[in-house]
């Protein structure tokens, strides 16, 4: 099948009319991401005519003001800014509105429902409310408490009420627990959306349709046939503005939890019985529950970390990690960190998950190796060939989003020689290039109320308990930082950790 051929996607329906507020309006998140995905779903037409928004946060703004200020940001940070269509951004722009006010102020709330109901009934929005917190994750819970407190998420007369929670959720398996505790005295999980923006990547929603379409893949997907499976995500940039923040959460807890255990539980799941947001959230939790519990001596063997030094990337000198701004001088804040994890259940029984984060490495890319295992060597033991090439599939989620079959055949020529070979798919090549921030899907199904990409409070605390032990053992012993140069693949006990298991990393393409 041709590009050309491709048939058509079936009919979406638009999202439900709703008046949508978003804390934090003032901040990046909003202006980068947010704004621009609303964009792309109005010129997608998956915006209703009956959608409306109210920003907030402490700055004085009016509402001309915050228009021109997130609407600037469409032109900046849209994926396609050359294609940016001039009816699409006006009609967007009318249904921007701004309230400045105090998040920790309970007045503010009075005057927030105020506002969304005349919204709501200028637009027809039929009561439905949305509720986003771009807010840093220590007024997740309070933003909550003071929304239940002014009646703004009561659901009444078959009006919904939906609160989106951005990550982190929680640092550790406490604060999680905690923080799932205070919402749900305020809220039904229902009403809970905890948003990572990774699952709104059209290659993690494929991890499904790969897996459980394929008819060729499902009966491999096993213990049988898999050797191990790498779950990478590398960044070549360092902190840059986020040292405060980053310096006191690390890599570990920035994107273990959440983004790679997702990833994770997609890859190692049982099939469900639907497509059902809770038959697909069952399935995710299980795999999480089934990761073999470290004992503080695994967790000290099995999990590396490192901090990056003076280095260079593409011919460019990289700063050491300490020598970022508002970071400490004495920082002992990994800024990578691998971790080998097996799952003892029937399916991966025996096969090793092998992960890995890290800042300031060779390429930015994020993709999963699920590595097969290699062909019997007696056929070929009287040929030229040294070695069998394992077979890998590769899921390259970023930055150019597509899968990658790697096999073996022979060289031409007289004499019995393999070569490895790949057999490429690349989303945009074949699909076309979309406008796409990753958060397109996901404000989607907030609106229409489908809660399959977002985790729910049991996945959270169950990922936070898998990495408890791993916190704990490096909490007792500081790092002896930093142990990599900027613009390598990391310390060298990362590459040590598949080495002892006669194994190597995959070297992530950009």
């Amino acid at each position: 099948m041709t590009p050309d051929s491709v048939p058509l996607p079936r009919a979406v329906r638009p999202a439900d009319s709703c008046v949508m507020a978003v804390f934090g309006a003032s901040g990046d998140l909003t202006t980068r991401k947010l704004i621009p995905s609303l964009y792309n779903l109005a010129a997608q037409k998956l915006l209703p005519d009956g959608f409306a928004l109210v920003g907030n946060s402490r700055r004085a703004m009016t509402d001309g003001e915050f228009r021109r200020k997130v609407l600037a940001g469409i032109e900046e940070f849209a994926p396609a800014p050359a294609s940016v269509d001039a009816a699409t951004l006006g009609w967007l722009s009318e249904r921007l509105h701004y309230l400045a006010g105090d998040a920790a102020d309970h007045a503010m709330y009075g005057r927030l429902g105020e506002a969304m109901a005349a919204l709501d009934a200028a637009r027809g929005a039929g009561g439905n409310e949305l509720f986003y917190l771009a807010t840093a994750p220590e007024f997740f819970g309070p933003i909550a408490r003071r929304l239940g407190s002014a009646g703004l998420v009561r659901e009444e007369r078959g009006a919904w009420r939906r609160v989106v929670v951005e990550k982190p959720f929680g640092s550790d398996l406490e604060s999680a627990k905690a923080l799932n505790d205070e919402l749900k005295t305020i809220l039904t999980e229902r009403q809970i959306y905890r948003i990572d923006h990774y699952l709104g990547k059209e290659t993690v929603q494929n991890i499904l349709v790969l897996r459980f379409a394929n008819g060729i893949f499902e009966p491999i997907w096993n213990r049988r046939y898999v050797d191990h499976v790498q779950i990478s995500v590398a960044e070549e940039l360092g902190v840059g503005g986020r040292g405060g923040y980053f310096d006191g959460v690390g890599v570990l807890r920035d994107m273990l939890p959440n983004h790679i255990f997702q990833l994770l539980s997609l890859i190692g799941m049982e099939p469900p019985i639907s497509f059902d947001a809770d038959a697909v959230r069952d399935k995710q939790v299980e795999v999480l529950r089934a990761i073999a519990p470290l004992t503080p001596q695994a967790a000290r063997r099995d999990a590396v970390r490192g901090q990056y030094g003076d280095g260079a990337i593409g011919g460019i000198r990289a700063p050491s990690y300490r020598a970022e701004p508002l970071v400490a001088k004495d920082s002992s804040t990994e800024t990578f960190a691998a971790l080998k994890l097996t799952i003892d259940n029937w399916r991966w029984a025996g096969v090793p998950f092998y992960l890995r984060a890290g800042k300031r490495l060779p390429a930015r890319s994020t993709e999963i190796v699920v590595q097969f295992r290699a062909a019997p060597f007696q056929l070929f033991r009287d040929t030229p060939v040294e070695a069998m090439t394992p077979n890998q599939l590769v899921i390259r989620i970023q930055p150019h989003e597509g899968i990658a079959l790697t096999f073996g055949a022979k060289i031409p020529g007289p004499a019995v020689n393999i070569g490895t070979v790949d057999m490429n798919f690349d989303y945009q090549s074949y699909f076309g290039a979309k406008p796409n921030t990753g958060y397109e899907r996901l404000l989607y199904d907030a609106m229409t109320g489908d809660a399959t990409l977002f985790q729910r409070a049991d996945m959270v605390e169950t990922a936070w308990s898998v990495v408890a032990p791993v916190l704990a053992a490096w909490k007792d012993a500081p790092g002896d930082f930093p142990n990599y140069e900027a613009g390598s693949w990391g310390p060298d006990a990362a590459q040590e950790l598949l080495r002892r298991d006669g194994r190597r990393w995959r070297e992530c393409a950009g």
